[in-house]
């Protein structure tokens, strides 16, 4: 029984940090009505991720917030993104790495939008105001999942809110679990978490210090890593009202303190006698977890439901963004009429590889902390203390670039095993965390590009599939693929901008562009067997109807460029 009538939608999300927010925003901007469900009130000034990098920024470049983002960043996004290796805010300077995570603003071939050293709460708030913009978007905070069952019709479930106690049932017709690493809906499907567990504990601390940034000798930067006996930590700027954060890195087992401990710490560390007013304290547990499956049948699982890794190269936040928009725009698909069964079966495919490749990178960051690079007399100012920070400088460098400087990872990772991208035979990339090489190989990132009129080449991909002409082939091409779409349903703006060189960029004449900017298809002509491309692309079986009336539709023609 419920204390009121049943809610009906199509999609159920549980939980609304940025995976699910940036689902519900897939979904909106597709017209899907959704429901989005957390049982906190997600305020407060916990750390929680700090980089919103590249891919996601490009993202929101699509969704039209990412110039809002730019706006609510509290520091500038012109403030310095750089790495300092210090031995405390108070000592010697080791090692830098300057515009660290690509967050310096300013125009780069490889991409369209920059990084953005942000907190995640401001992250949130930003996208949870645009997700409430959208029609059919719901979001209904201090709320619980109690239950749920799903059967070939939808999915039935129980929600309690923890303000009235009110108990409503749910029917949907999809339900996705973006409820974090103690996930209910993980639990309920019977899915597990394999790994490593336990690999170090930490600790963040939230303090406002008024002061700080003028009290230290060292140059402004986003992060600085504390290498000394003492306490080995990074500390850095979180907020523009004297707000930091403080992590305590690889503490030793048994090591625990009291909120009320924490300024103390921070003055061991940091070397600097100020007033620390703590904000929040809370311990956390690197570990590397990658659930057994992702799926049972009509409910999903995104986000740190399913991966769990160290934080180090800022990869968590955004593996979940990118997993809300490759699941939104799949699902929106099916519900629409033009995808089918194969491309909701891909969802775990596709990002279960990536899932894998980013966290053995995250977990190789994690192997050097400041922990293992202190060495004794590091600090002593003499000929053979230098020596050692000179020493150290250079174990740094070496060690910390993979974490860093990592647009190969960002942009680089690629769907080699998907069963929706049709493989053109040609060799992979090999994998560099560090050399991005744009390819537009089938299940690459299409390679970006900056047209002759200020615009992004992705700024002019369309909500469906994107057909990009890179040469000026003649006309039957295209009237046969526009043709072929419409009859199969399928969304498709052909883009052709003219007096561009990305045939040699492309490496084809003709790609086909997924509604994720990755690369489906590609080749020199328009192929024959056309509706057997569109059957594959859209995951649906061959014997499906093809009479389906896609919603939104629309076919264009990029606007030449001269």
């Amino acid at each position: 029984m419920t204390d009121s009538a049943d809610i009906q939608t199509r999609v159920l999300i549980v939980g609304s940090g940025p995976t699910g927010l940036a689902l519900a925003i897939e979904l909106g901007h597709r017209g899907i009505p959704c429901l989005v469900i957390e049982r906190n009130a997600r305020v407060g000034h916990a750390p929680r991720a700090k980089t919103t990098n590249v891919r996601t920024r490009e993202h929101m470049r699509r969704w039209g917030i990412a110039e809002t983002l730019r706006a609510a960043s509290p520091l500038g996004v012109s403030y310095p993104s750089n790495v300092l290796f210090v031995t405390r805010l108070a000592g010697h300077e080791l090692a830098r790495f300057e515009n660290a995570l690509y967050c310096g603003p300013g125009r780069n071939p490889f991409y369209s939008e920059h990084s953005q050293w942000i907190p995640q709460y401001t992250v949130e708030e930003v996208m949870r105001a645009h997700a409430a913009s959208l029609p059919g978007v719901q979001i209904c905070f201090n709320t619980e999942l109690v239950s749920f069952e799903q059967d070939d019709r939808g999915v039935h479930a129980v929600t309690r809110s923890l303000e009235t106690g009110a108990v409503r049932a749910v029917k949907s017709e999809f339900l996705v679990g973006a409820d974090g690493a103690r996930s209910t809906v993980r639990e309920a499907i019977g899915a597990r978490m394999n790994g490593t567990y336990g690999m170090s504990r930490n600790y963040n601390v939230v303090f406002r210090a008024p002061g700080l940034a003028k009290a230290h000798r060292h140059d402004p930067a986003i992060m600085y890593w504390q290498v000394n006996a003492d306490v080995p930590s990074i500390i850095g700027p979180m907020d523009s009202d004297d707000r930091w954060y403080f992590m305590p890195t690889g503490v030793k087992e048994g090591f625990k303190f009291e909120p009320s401990e924490a300024p103390a710490l921070i003055r061991k560390a940091s070397g600097i006698d100020l007033p620390y007013e703590v904000l929040s304290s809370d311990e956390w547990v690197a570990s590397r977890l990658i659930a057994d499956r992702y799926r049972s049948s009509r409910v999903f699982l995104a986000g740190d439901a399913c991966h769990l890794h160290p934080p180090f190269g800022g990869y968590g936040m955004n593996m979940g963004v990118s997993d809300g928009v490759d699941l939104g725009w799949k699902i929106a698909a099916v519900l629409q009429g033009w995808g089918g069964p194969g491309l909701l079966d891909s969802y775990e495919s596709e990002r279960r590889g990536v899932h894998d490749y980013v966290m053995d990178e995250s977990v190789a960051n994690h192997a050097t902390l400041g922990n293992q690079l202190w060495q004794q007399g590091m600090e002593d100012d003499d000929e053979a203390g230098a020596a050692l920070r000179k020493e150290a400088g250079a174990r740094i460098s070496a060690a910390k670039l993979r974490e860093f400087a990592t647009l190969g990872v960002m942009l680089g990772y690629r769907y080699d095993a998907s069963p929706v991208i049709v493989a053109d035979g040609t060799p992979a990339p090999a994998h560099d965390f560090l050399n991005y090489v744009p390819s537009a190989r089938p299940g690459c990132l299409a390679p970006h590009a900056w047209l002759h009129d200020g615009t992004s080449l992705y700024d002019h991909f369309g909500a469906g599939f994107t057909l990009l002409v890179t040469d000026d082939s003649n006309g039957d091409d295209i009237e046969r693929a526009r043709a072929s779409a419409r009859v199969a349903g399928v969304p498709l703006v052909i883009v052709r901008p003219h007096g561009m060189a990305l045939a040699e960029l492309y490496r084809a004449r003709f790609a086909l562009i997924r509604p994720d900017q990755h690369v489906a298809w590609r080749g020199d002509a328009w192929p024959s067997d056309d509706m057997r491309l569109w059957h594959l692309v859209t995951g649906r079986r061959e014997e499906q109807s093809t009479d389906a009336k896609p919603h939104g539709r629309v076919e264009r023609e990029a606007v030449p460029q001269r």
